[in-house]
């Protein structure tokens, strides 16, 4: 057996096209779906990536501003700064890049963003609706995961699911997304005696541990689907993920690559649940699978 390819970077851009076309249809009545990104310091992987967000945004037809502040922002300014963007009604997505800077909590930032352009999915509002299977705004990057399996065909309903991280930003929305869909969920993390006995049960396998093939030879049963969200920068430069793919695509019956996989898939929930939230601003209705956050 050997593995077929997920090929997230394909998926991502039908999604991105997708969106595109509901953006057009909003600025063709004057909204045009607007992105705030707020980052603070220098960190030269955060900057990347917040670029790489602007460029995706403009590519599909929105507007994004990235407010650069100081390193040295106090946690007053930055609160009030957010709160400045929840009443630009231009702006209908927030998100603030994380990490910050070690003396900011990350959580009172998140909690001063309007749940309504909280984009990321991160504010206790969105998180506790996920946790009681509402409609909200989602994680990204657990969403998109979602929209993998859905993509592939993958029956999540009735599987066993074995997701090994528990992060607040993929382990544990992931799980809760599985569990909401039908799956059966187990959550292993560095405490999980016999890991490997438990990776063996999953129909689905999402590996979100932030370890570099921590998912290797003897661990996933014959016919699985892997997804792999971590990504790993070997002393070589490489980058890998937390599954060995070497060792599991001959033995799953389906594989996200790192990368090409499910990173592609994060912006692009990013910049559909921005265009979501332009939508419930201007009063469209719903485009056809979407559901209602409000």
């Amino acid at each position: 057996m050997t593995a077929r390819l997920i090929d997230g970077k394909a998926i991502a851009a039908n999604v991105r096209a997708e969106t595109a076309i509901r953006a057009a249809r909003l600025a063709a009545a004057g909204t045009v779906p607007g992105l705030a990104v707020v980052i603070v310091g220098e960190d030269p992987a955060s900057r990347l990536y917040v670029r790489s967000k602007a460029q995706a945004c403009e590519a599909a037809g929105l507007r994004s501003w990235v407010h650069a502040m100081p390193v040295d922002t106090p946690l007053d300014r930055l609160v009030a700064f957010v709160h400045e963007l929840n009443g630009d009604p231009e702006v209908h997505g927030i998100l603030v890049q994380l990490p910050l800077p070690g003396r900011l909590d990350a959580r009172l930032v998140i909690e001063a963003i309007d749940p309504m352009k909280d984009v990321d999915g991160f504010h206790y509002q969105n998180v506790g609706a996920l946790v009681v299977g509402d409609p909200a705004f989602y994680p990204c990057t657990p969403w998109g995961v979602m929209k993998l399996l859905e993509h592939e065909g993958v029956p999540v309903d009735g599987a066993h699911a074995v997701v090994v991280g528990r992060s607040t930003i993929v382990g544990k929305p992931m799980a809760l997304m599985l569990l909401n869909a039908g799956a059966t969920v187990t959550i292993c993390h560095s405490r999980t005696r016999d890991l490997a006995a438990q990776t063996r049960q999953a129909d689905i396998l999402v590996a979100a541990a932030g370890r570099a093939h921590i998912i290797g030879a003897g661990m996933v049963k014959a016919g699985a689907t892997v997804i792999d969200v971590g990504i790993n920068r070997l002393p070589d430069g490489k980058l890998v993920g937390d599954v060995d793919f070497a060792a599991i695509a001959p033995v799953a019956a389906r594989i996200t690559p790192v990368p090409g996989g499910v990173g592609p898939m994060t912006i692009a929930m990013l910049i559909a649940n921005t265009v979501r939230s332009a939508e419930r601003a201007a009063g469209f209705a719903l485009a056809a699978g979407e559901t209602r956050i409000a």
